[in-house]
């Protein structure tokens, strides 16, 4: 019963970023300054009566950090979110899902720890897959390219800092400080790049900050819930379900060779999930 809610919570966790994803490659008339803006202010929303709620200190422990993660993830989100401009919605996420390589190599020069060699080789499978759907998986924009894989490069980078304040930050704190950068940053950089909604728009981009909410917490839910390598790899679904949304309802086409390329990288990094949980239960 356990392991079956566990898996719901990271499905549903999964529906709600792949929904957030469509609406923002929906609204592609809208810059990526305004798109993080209302992306922050419904997340925002949940966030600040909470924390008021909970009584928890609002600035946080380690400033310097929790600054650093919030800046890292306002270019990861942005860069992301432009990506969608120039790239397929399958083929955004799934690039941006490298994230754990830079990980790794962040945590081996911030943190000191070791990568297995089947590690590495995992990760240059992964990113074998990259080259593919570069070289073979049809008109691959380089400027999108480039976009998604700073963002994951910035990702990878927020990994490593939120495990490095886990323990002394409350989760709401970290999301808020991401939160509040990412709606100053997105505000200020609207103010020249500003287009004015109509009621249908409004209620999407509202919705931006309500989808990656309920994501965040619901596969918070699930990770609690349940084994790491049991629920982790679930959220690779989401490649999946953006492959079928960008198919049906943006009338994407994904060759042969780009989804040859999907699949080196979700093999590449969901077996890499299971040999880091092994090396933990040993």
């Amino acid at each position: 019963m356990k392991n079956s809610t566990a898996i719901f919570y990271m499905i549903f966790s999964v529906i709600a970023f792949s929904l957030m994803t469509a609406v923002v490659k929906y609204l592609n008339d809208f810059s990526a300054y305004q798109i993080v803006f209302f992306r922050s202010i419904g997340t925002l929303f949940f966030t600040i009566p909470l924390i008021i709620k909970n009584k928890v200190k609002l600035f946080g422990n380690n400033k310097k950090l929790l600054f650093i993660r919030g800046v890292s993830g306002v270019i990861s989100l942005t860069c992301f979110f432009e990506s969608l401009n120039y790239l397929s919605v399958g083929t955004a996420v799934s690039i941006r899902y490298t994230s754990p390589i830079f990980a790794a190599i962040f945590a081996l020069i911030l943190l000191k720890e070791k990568v297995k060699p089947i590690q590495w080789f995992l990760f240059l499978l992964a990113f074998t897959g990259v080259i593919i759907i570069k070289g073979f998986g049809g008109d691959v924009n380089s400027i999108g390219l480039f976009l998604i894989i700073l963002s994951a490069v910035f990702l990878g980078l927020i990994f490593v800092i939120i495990r490095k304040i886990k323990n002394t930050e409350h989760h709401l704190i970290i999301i808020n400080y991401f939160m509040m950068m990412a709606f100053l940053f997105g505000g200020i950089m609207s103010i020249n790049n500003w287009k004015t909604p109509n009621q249908i728009e409004w209620l999407l981009l509202l919705s931006l900050g309500v989808f990656g909410y309920v994501g965040q917490v619901y596969m918070t839910k699930a990770l609690q819930s349940h084994e790491t390598n049991v629920i982790a790899p679930l959220k690779y679904l989401e490649v999946v379900f953006m492959i079928i949304i960008g198919t049906f309802w943006f009338g994407e086409i994904y060759n042969l060779w780009t989804l040859l390329g999907i699949f080196l990288i979700l093999t590449g990094l969901v077996y890499n999930i299971y040999l880091k949980r092994k090396k933990r239960v040993t």
